[in-house]
C-alpha cells in the first residue's frame, strides 16, 4: 500500500516518526488514512528489521489529530457504520499490541479519534496547549475507536463518563493530573521529549520490552487472566540471553549489551 495521508520517516537509532499528514483538515482521520494505520501497524511496520520504536504526531501546528472526517459518515447507515467501528478498532489494536513501544507526541487537538488514536499508544507525551476530548455525544453518536473503553482504563469510570456525556474538552495539565497523558511540555518540543522517552526505553532489553507491553495489556483483556501472563513472561525472560546480559551486568557493575535474544 502507498500511504497518502500518513508519512513515515526513519529518524535513525531505531526510531521511525508516523506523522498523520493531513493538515488541512487539522489531520483528521478518514477511511484511507485508518487503512493506512491498519496496514502500517498491522503488516508493514512489523517487517522493519531496524525499527525499535515508533512516535506518531500530528503535521501542523494546531492538530495531532482534531476527529474523525465527519463528511464521511453522512453516508453511513447500521451496516457501514458497524464495520468502521470494527476495522478502526482493529486498526487501534494493532498500535497497542504492537512489539516495540509507541509514543504519541500529542502536538495540538486530540479530539475524537485522535484522542482514541492516543490512548492507543503506549505513552503520551502532549504540548502545553493540546486537548483531549470525545466529543461524539455532539453528533447524536459515541466514540467508535474504543474510546469509551480505554479513557475509562486510563482516567477511571466517573469521568470518562463526565467527558464522554458532555463532549468537554481536556486541557494538557488536567489531562496529565487525571493520568491520560504521561508528561507536558512547551509548545513545539512534544517529538523531541518524545525521542528522549524512547532513547532511553531503548538501551532496556528489548525482549523484555516487548514482553511488559504485552504483560501489561493483558490485564485489560477480557479474554485473558493479566496475572498468569506475567507469570508466563517472567519465565520465558529469565531463559533470554538478554536476561543473563542485564543479571551479569548488574553484578559487575557496567553497562548491559543487550542483544534482543
Amino acid at each position: 500500500m502507498n500511504y497518502e495521508f500518513i508519512s513515515i520517516s526513519n529518524d535513525g537509532d531505531g526510531i521511525y516518526i508516523v506523522t498523520m499528514n493531513r493538515p488541512k483538515a487539522l489531520n483528521a482521520i478518514n477511511d484511507k488514512t485508518m487503512a493506512e494505520l491498519h496496514d502500517f501497524f498491522g503488516t508493514k511496520g512489523l517487517a522493519i528489521a531496524d525499527l525499535k520504536g515508533v512516535i506518531i504526531t500530528g503535521a501542523g501546528e494546531k492538530a495531532f489529530v482534531a476527529g474523525a472526517d465527519i463528511k464521511e459518515f453522512l453516508t453511513l447507515d447500521v451496516s457501514k457504520a458497524t464495520e468502521k467501528s470494527r476495522f478502526g478498532q482493529e486498526a487501534f489494536f494493532f498500535i497497542e499490541r504492537f512489539p516495540k513501544p509507541v509514543i504519541a507526541a500529542v502536538n495540538g487537538f486530540a479530539l475524537g479519534a485522535g484522542c482514541e488514536l492516543a490512548m492507543a499508544c503506549h505513552i503520551r507525551i502532549a504540548g502545553e496547549k493540546a486537548k483531549f476530548g470525545q466529543p461524539e455525544v455532539n453528533l447524536g453518536i459515541i466514540p467508535g475507536y474504543a474510546g469509551t473503553q480505554r479513557l475509562v482504563q486510563l482516567i477511571g469510570k466517573g469521568k470518562a463518563m463526565e467527558l464522554c456525556l458532555t463532549g468537554d474538552m481536556l486541557r494538557a495539565d488536567e489531562a496529565q493530573r487525571l493520568g491520560l497523558v504521561n508528561q507536558v511540555v512547551p509548545v513545539g518540543e512534544e517529538v523531541a521529549k518524545a525521542k528522549e522517552m524512547m532513547a532511553k526505553i531503548l538501551t532496556k532489553g528489548p525482549v523484555a520490552i516487548q514482553k511488559t507491553i504485552e504483560a501489561i495489556n493483558a490485564y485489560f483483556q477480557y479474554d485473558e487472566d493479566g496475572f498468569e501472563r506475567e507469570v508466563q513472561e517472567f519465565g520465558y525472560l529469565a531463559g533470554t540471553e538478554d536476561f543473563k546480559e542485564g543479571a551479569g551486568a548488574f553484578i559487575e557493575k557496567r553497562k548491559a549489551n543487550f542483544k534482543g535474544k
